[in-house]
């Protein structure tokens, strides 16, 4: 799939990064001279990442480098806090994001979030919980909206735990539970991208490994794009990594390349703990 929105001029900001051009990878996203503040506090400066489609990305650094910025800016979520804004491009199938008559509400079916602390609707029931961005869209045959809800939870590793309790109450569902039931939310309206602000921080270590399972299966159909502080989790879930410091890229490559190998300095000693 790819964006099919009507824009009046495309014009990706110009990058002098070699890769996003001339070259057979398949690129999903590609952000050119990024930059965002919170007011007067510029907090991402000139990013350039190229992130491959149906692969695992994960975006690692200290607190405070920019990590969640930089995905709430991929979906547009960054300029829904006030005092915030942008600059730059953001790529999604080669159509900026950014442009002019771009609707930032499809962007954000496209490119789907899931955030750090679980956060299911509470008076909503499992089913509806799933169902309520389809509802949101205008669909409601049930049929489609069973096919839809059933393949959601089978996706996020949720349907047999759940399948005979879907009138429940989502709030009533474990920590890991309610995470997976909310990435089942954003896989039902059909996103190509998923970006996962730290998914696991809030959970136990049973409940983790069973969203690092799914995040793995996720990538066989979804670009996936994941925050984390947690470096071996990083290691375990990713084909590649991008390290920010102080809103700056300071490396990106393969996952093992990177932590096996790193070609930056201040890369190696955040990854043996000397800082961050």
């Amino acid at each position: 799939m790819t964006l099919s929105l009507q824009v009046e001029e495309l014009k990706p900001a110009n990058s002098e990064a070699p890769s996003i051009r001339g070259t057979l990878e398949k690129f999903k996203i590609q952000t050119e001279k990024l930059n965002a503040w919170f007011g007067n506090n510029h907090v991402l400066k000139d990013l350039s990442i190229n992130i491959k489609e149906d692969e695992v990305t994960a975006i690692i650094g200290p607190s405070g480098c920019g990590k969640s910025t930089f995905i709430r800016c991929l979906n547009r979520m960054h300029e829904l806090v006030p005092g915030a804004r942008s600059s730059g491009a953001v790529l999604l199938d080669n159509a900026n994001v950014y442009a002019r008559g771009i609707d930032p509400v499809t962007v954000r079916r496209k490119v789907g979030m899931v955030f750090q602390k679980p956060n299911p609707f509470p008076t909503m029931s499992v089913y509806d919980n799933v169902a309520a961005g389809l509802k949101l869209n205008g669909i409601r045959d049930h049929q489609k909206l069973d096919r839809a809800v059933k393949r959601s939870l089978e996706l996020a590793f949720l349907w047999d735990e759940v399948k005979t309790e879907l009138d429940k109450s989502g709030a009533s569902l474990s920590g890991g539970q309610q995470q997976r039931l909310c990435i089942a939310r954003a896989l039902a309206v059909e996103p190509e991208v998923i970006l996962m602000d730290e998914p696991c921080s809030a959970l136990d270590p049973v409940a983790t490994a069973k969203i690092e399972e799914l995040i793995s299966s996720l990538k066989a159909q979804y670009t996936v794009v994941i925050v984390t502080h947690n470096m071996q989790q990083a290691a375990r879930v990713s084909d590649n990594t991008a390290f920010l410091y102080l809103g700056q890229l300071i490396e990106y490559g393969e996952t093992t390349q990177l932590f096996e190998n790193p070609t930056e300095e201040l890369t190696e000693r955040y990854l043996t703990g000397k800082f961050g």
